[in-house]
């Protein structure tokens, strides 16, 4: 096991109606800037939850955050930030508005000439303004971790930001608010929860043994509530279940001691960006193509996720390995969730090459948890998984 520091200071609040404990989490002079998205949460209770914890403070109000958080978008809100003096913001959405919510943590105090800069120069926020959450949508872990992910719609990029100042102060998690997610947004919530395992895990060995069984007990739980709470997601321990795996999958727990890869995400973002493919489905569509071109650097891995996460037990390690690319793409599948980018898009010729030139003007020349994948490698896994 390597060496490593774990820092996280967020505090979680956990249960059936947990909303209610808002108000003692801000501070009594705060004024508050209330975040979401598109509306949802005007529809299934959850705003007027808020609300009515919030009574006893001065609100303003931003709605209609998108997913895949818009920089444009989020400009206006920094705008209102300044204007009204805002002291404390709240999230109440999924990944795509606390990430959102994250990104004006750190413009609202940032001095520079550009927001952008803390992106596109990836400048770490060592302080934010202080914001919590409520989380409506497991999926990222965004709620109990220090990163973001932002889009330019008008460059069609997107990138990721974070520093030590942009964890939440608390996170209110009530598994209450999955009743009403459709089913596709669940299924992407329990597809990117286990690519973000995955990212932590599927590299080699390094006799970290706790950490990867933390990691197969997080996909062995998903794969085992998924169908519960797609068929009922009023069944409340599914659902608190799926819940917390979402959240422990990138709170920094698991990545800690080991090597990481974070290459699927890194491509997958282009998808979305060039694309608008929900980002759990990029996710899908590159990770059973990396692994088929990285098999032989990931092998003992594929080998022991076979083995311990779907019960492969016979054949070579070369065997084995291959079964666990096949098992995972089978559970993409069970979910309805698609693998090939021909799948979702008609125009996918061509983007294997722009996405080599984008990594080429980057310099992004070392992916991967060994740094060798080249624009090159990135070409030729995007083209096996079209």
């Amino acid at each position: 096991m390597q060496n490593f520091e774990f820092y996280n200071p967020t505090k979680i609040i956990f249960g059936k109606d947990s909303i209610s404990k808002l108000s003692t989490e801000i501070p009594d002079n705060a004024k508050v800037l209330l975040l979401y998205g598109g509306g949802s949460i005007k529809n299934n209770g959850i705003y007027e939850q808020v609300k009515t914890a919030l009574s006893n403070f001065e609100v303003v109000e931003f709605g209609g955050i998108p997913a895949n958080p818009e920089y444009e978008v989020l400009l206006k809100a920094l705008e209102i930030i300044k204007t009204e003096n805002i002291t404390y913001l709240l999230a109440v959405g999924g990944g795509s508005v606390i990430d959102g919510t994250k990104f004006l943590s750190s413009a609202a105090l940032y001095e520079g000439v550009s927001p952008w800069d803390i992106i596109s120069k990836f400048i770490r926020t060592e302080k934010g303004m202080p914001f919590g959450t409520v989380l409506t949508l497991p999926a990222t872990g965004s709620e109990m971790n220090s990163g973001a992910v932002i889009t330019r719609k008008e460059t069609q990029e997107k990138f990721g930001m974070g520093g030590p100042g942009l964890f939440p102060q608390f996170s209110i998690l009530d598994p209450q608010a999955i009743h009403s997610i459709p089913k596709h947004q669940i299924a992407n919530g329990i597809t990117d929860a286990f690519t973000h395992v995955l990212e932590q895990y599927m590299t080699y060995p390094t006799q970290a043994f706790l950490q990867d069984r933390f990691c197969e007990s997080i996909l062995q739980t998903l794969i085992e509530v998924a169908p519960l709470v797609l068929e009922n997601p009023y069944n409340h321990e599914a659902a608190s279940n799926y819940m917390w795996c979402c959240t422990m999958a990138l709170n920094g727990l698991i990545q800690k001691g080991v090597p990481t890869d974070w290459a699927v995400h890194a491509i997958g973002h282009e998808l979305t960006a060039q694309f608008g493919i929900d980002h759990a489905r990029t996710l899908a569509i590159i990770a059973p193509s990396h692994y088929r071109y990285s098999i032989e650097s990931k092998k003992i891995k594929l080998a022991q996720f076979a083995e311990r996460v779907f019960g492969v037990q016979t054949g070579t390690i070369e065997e084995k390995a291959t079964a666990g690319i096949e098992k995972m793409e089978a559970f993409f599948h069970s979910l309805n969730i698609k693998t090939k980018l021909s799948e979702y898009t008609s125009e996918y010729q061509g983007v294997a090459e722009r996405i080599e030139s984008r990594f080429i003007a980057r310099n992004w020349m070392g992916l991967g948890e060994h740094k060798s994948l080249t624009p090159a490698d990135v070409k030729k896994i995007v083209e096996m998984s079209y």
